[in-house]
């Protein structure tokens, strides 16, 4: 165990559909690392992950969105799953808080399907970055160029395609994290 995030706060945004092995990794890994990490969503209570298309468990929710800014949090996690992004992706107050991370050049680590949210948020053109295949028209369209590769890092944004890319994921997440602003 490292002390790498100590004082740092990071905000794991998520809904329904979450992959849940993108959520549950990251989360031990940067607690291990010293981060106090908290669950965002769009409601309160709990929200449902998946295994692949199987339900998984269900994690509650530290605090909803309209409730959360990116002033609080050093830094942000968006796991992948299909149906999360898309459901963060339509909602104003998700794709403004997301948005705060980028203005503010703080640390952003998508995994998978998560980047869609940042097309969404309109963060990516300039940028390169990876996620699941089927978002790379996606993020050309948005002025972003995609790479297939395992983990990418892009001026704090840390991108990685799907979970067999965790470790390489998670290493990058803490460095990048743990260096802070991108100015």
């Amino acid at each position: 165990m490292s002390n790498k995030l100590q004082g740092k706060r990071i905000a794991f945004l998520a809904t329904d559909g979450f992959e849940q092995v993108e959520l549950t990794r990251p989360w031990q890994e940067l607690g291990d690392a010293g981060a106090e990490v908290e669950l965002i969503s769009l409601e309160k209570g709990s929200i449902q992950g998946l295994n692949h298309m199987d339900k998984g468990d269900t994690f509650e929710v530290d605090k909803v969105v309209s409730e959360a800014s990116a002033d609080d949090y050093h830094g942000l996690v968006l796991p992948g799953g299909v149906a999360n992004p898309d459901a963060l992706r339509v909602d104003d107050k998700a794709v403004s808080f997301i948005k705060a991370f980028f203005e503010q050049k703080k640390p952003v680590a998508a995994i998978c399907h998560g980047p869609w949210t940042l097309v969404e948020a309109d963060v990516v053109k300039g940028r390169t970055l990876t996620s699941w295949p089927s978002l790379q028209t996606d993020i050309r369209n948005a002025g972003g160029t995609w790479v297939d590769r395992e983990v990418q890092v892009d001026q704090g944004l840390v991108t990685s395609r799907n979970p067999d890319d965790l470790d390489a994921f998670c290493r990058k997440a803490i460095e990048e994290l743990a260096e802070g602003r991108h100015d």
